[in-house]
């Protein structure tokens, strides 16, 4: 196995850690071979019960019991939805996935000290994942982040370097200060997506060894989008399933680079105004890997769908009613399930993941706002 150069198509040995290759662009991995569900650990509580199909040796696992997360049945707007709990996570959203197998290979090759940009959740997982591996890591945060997630990530230790501006200022600082310090960013260092196609494993086994015919996630830089295509393609490739599921990336109409993308037709960035967003989440105006997450959203027949503020507000809503506390990052993936309801994209008949991909405990102070609580507060 290696990585493989996105531009020039160079390849790299993974016994040498990268982010991006000797052209400037970001690096993939090549394909892995994947498992059978005889391959399955069933002893195992955690992603890692899918070890033979990772890129890295167990022996190596940083590890606090991420994934196998619940998969529950219910319904939204009248169709039948099964939601995945990601936000029940160690540090309460789904990048726990991806950075128990990213920092268990970082570990494993030597590197000590690393450094991430990140909206919140990102480096609240790097900053958990970095503690229990004993490695150093510096998160830049954007000013504007909020304090619940900054506290998070401060608590387990970490170096925290507020940025002013946008989003895309702060990855964009993180890039200069990678010269001195191992960038560990989950947006670039492909390990991440080696673990989110864990997922896609967790619901092909959840659903009782059937790929389901949607997954609709939430989509700031993509890795929900690139970890399904990964880990279902190697499941294609294994005999395992048939076909790979439709895939369905929501947006904020505020900050929505993959939408203007998919609407012109191409796979490439598009130029797109961009505003704040209550989903912060996924407020990342100029994704790494627009191709990667392209591409196999239009392969399988799905769509990159935009939701406004007020379909955000309404959607988080709804979600809490039904029990459901999740951050406005996670009710735009919930908003935009919606709209692809409401014209007849997905249908009653057919077996939908909705993905919850962050807890509501980290954002409290927002969705009291947002929902106008206060006002429903007795004294």
């Amino acid at each position: 196995m290696h990585y493989v150069d996105s531009k020039s198509g160079e390849t790299y040995p993974l016994a040498e850690p990268r982010w991006r290759g000797k052209s400037g662009a970001h690096v993939n991995l090549a394909d892995a071979p994947g498992l059978v569900r005889k391959d399955i650990d069933a002893s195992v509580n955690s992603l890692w019960r899918y070890r033979k199909a990772l890129l890295v040796d167990a022996a190596d696992a940083v590890t606090m019991g991420e994934g196998w997360t619940p998969l529950i049945l219910g319904e939204w707007d009248g169709v039948p939805v099964h939601y995945k709990l990601e936000f029940m996570m160690p540090t309460g959203s789904f990048k726990d996935r991806g950075m128990t197998v990213m920092v268990s290979y970082l570990r494993s090759r030597g590197v000590k000290s690393m450094l991430e940009d990140s909206s919140g959740n990102a480096g609240a997982s790097l900053s958990a994942y970095a503690a229990a591996a004993g490695m150093r890591c510096r998160i830049l945060v954007p000013e504007t982040a909020s304090y619940p997630k900054i506290a998070q990530i401060a608590a387990c230790g970490a170096e925290v370097v507020k940025i002013r501006g946008s989003r895309q200022d702060v990855a964009d600082a993180a890039l200069v200060m990678s010269a001195d310090v191992f960038y560990a960013s989950h947006n670039w260092q492909p390990f991440f997506a080696e673990g989110t196609k864990t997922l896609a494993y967790e619901l092909w086994e959840q659903l009782g060894f059937r790929a389901p015919r949607n997954v609709v996630v939430p989509v700031g830089y993509g890795a929900n989008i690139l970890g399904c295509d990964r880990g279902y393609s190697e499941l294609i490739r294994s005999g395992e399933i048939a076909r790979m599921p439709r895939l369905f990336g929501v947006q904020a109409a505020n900050c929505a680079p993959y939408h203007a993308a998919f609407e012109a037709g191409v796979e490439h960035f598009v130029t797109t105004p961009v505003k704040p967003t209550v989903a912060e989440g996924i407020a990342s105006s100029k994704p790494t890997r627009m191709r990667e997450v392209l591409a196999p959203v239009r392969a399988s027949g799905g769509e990159i769908v935009a939701v406004t503020e007020d379909d955000i507000v309404r959607a988080l809503g709804m979600l809490a009613r039904k029990g459901l506390y999740v951050e406005p990052t996670s009710a735009a993936a919930a908003a935009g399930l919606s709209q692809l309801i409401a014209r007849g994209a997905i249908a009653k008949g057919e077996t939908t993941v909705l993905v919850l991909t962050g807890s509501g405990l980290k954002a409290s102070e927002t969705i009291g706002r947002l929902l106008k609580l206060d006002a429903r507060l007795q004294a």
